[in-house]
């Protein structure tokens, strides 16, 4: 039986779709993607430029911390030509993402964040945003690959980070990535050196508990224990007999007054597990210990003395230095 070859014309409307569907994206989204420069207390440019994304028609712009660089006010450039001031919210480093707040020009329309769990590799994915200072850029790509972790500046994991294909450079950091939906699905935040076509984004529904906890406290709520600690190996018979994973955390110090001193913990000892869930290394414990911690009873699992042992603490917010 003889295969069906496409004709040239129904490539041709193949290729019209795809358009079609890459216009649609930007004419829907890139009024609502700023330019955001940085300013010093003098109002005056500070260095550093990026991209953001209105995200609310009060105002709401999200962009990248490392775009805002620890400035409190910032210079948006809105795609019509008009420039506002806008003030800093919330910067959190640990997720990549600043929060900002402006008077916005009329009839400028916000973007919708979307569900980023349901994405799909493959998925055709477009990037806005001001790369090298060529404002009102498009690049588009697919989803290369899903849930990557990526260091922040802070040191900490983020955590359901999207690798991408569609094409990034210096500038386009805090622009959004967009389904062909025209839902932004995440915010453009790296790329590495010298490979190709190997670009990142923080996920929309990263984005969205971010906000929401820079709305409601300013800041985003962490929790921690008091400890200063390493990830050191488990030897594999330790791992058997406790269910425990090859590796596992052990306290090297336990701050005075502390969570973990009130709740019994020592330095020597080796966490295994928080509330059931294996423990293999700092940044596990780290992404064990969110908001949703801070004063609530949580039992460690820990291994002294060669006898695993349960502990009850109740952590604190951790608080920025």
């Amino acid at each position: 039986m003889p295969l069906d070859v496409p004709s040239p014309l129904d490539d041709n409307s193949l290729l019209d779709a795809y358009s079609r569907a890459l216009i649609a994206v930007v004419d829907r989204v890139g009024p609502a993607v700023v330019r955001v420069e940085r300013l010093g207390e003098d109002g005056q440019p500070a260095g550093g430029t990026g991209s953001g994304v209105v995200i609310a028609g009060d105002g709401l712009v999200l962009t990248n911390s490392h775009v805002v660089g620890g400035s409190t006010r910032v210079r948006l450039s809105f795609a019509d030509g008009n420039a506002r001031e806008a003030r800093v919210l919330g910067d959190d480093a640990d997720t990549d993402l600043a929060l900002l707040r402006t008077d916005l020009p009329a009839g400028t329309p916000a973007a919708a964040l979307g569900d980023s769990k349901a994405l799909r590799r493959g998925q055709l994915v477009v990037a806005i945003g001001n790369p090298l200072g060529f404002e009102s850029t498009v690049t588009a790509g697919v989803v290369s690959a899903l849930g990557r972790s990526l260091r922040a500046t802070s040191g900490r994991l983020i955590d359901d980070v999207i690798q991408t294909d569609a094409a990034l450079n210096p500038g386009n950091s805090g622009g959004p990535l967009v389904s062909t939906a025209g839902e932004v699905v995440g915010i453009n935040t790296a790329m590495i050196a010298r490979a190709q076509g190997i670009c990142f984004a923080v996920a929309s529904n990263t984005a969205v508990l971010t906000v929401s906890e820079f709305i409601a406290h300013g800041r985003v709520r962490r929790a921690h224990i008091g400890i200063a600690a390493e990830t050191v190996p488990l030897p594999r018979r330790i791992g058997l007999a406790t269910g425990a994973g090859k590796r596992a955390i052990r306290i090297s110090e336990v701050m005075p007054g502390g969570p973990a001193a009130m709740g019994g913990l020592l330095a020597g000892d080796l966490i295994l597990s928080v509330d059931g869930i294996t423990v293999e290394g700092a940044d596990d414990l780290v992404r064990l210990l969110g908001a949703s911690r801070i004063g609530q009873e949580t039992s460690v699992s820990i291994l002294r003395g060669g006898a695993v042992q349960t502990r009850t603490l109740v952590p604190m917010e951790r608080r920025s230095k």
